[in-house]
């Protein structure tokens, strides 16, 4: 259960990363290096996110509900 409230608050900073850069690439100067920033953060975020769930699905903590996983 603990995994899931992982993922949800690294999904959440990941989204608030990408509304802060498209803030930044609005009313930031030319010269700004905030957008290049909140880009490295949120791909940090990705990497880091997409590594948790493959954590869970191999300790077993996050299961597919799909019909076909069921067939063997």
């Amino acid at each position: 259960m603990l995994i899931k409230w992982i993922i949800g608050v690294i999904f959440l900073l990941a989204l608030i990363s990408l509304s802060s850069g498209l803030f930044f690439l609005l009313k930031d100067e030319k010269d700004s290096k905030r957008l290049l920033t909140s880009l490295k953060l949120r791909v940090g975020l990705c990497v880091l996110l997409i590594l948790v769930v493959i954590y869970g699905f191999w300790s077993g903590e996050l299961v597919t509900a799909s019909p076909w996983s069921q067939i063997h």
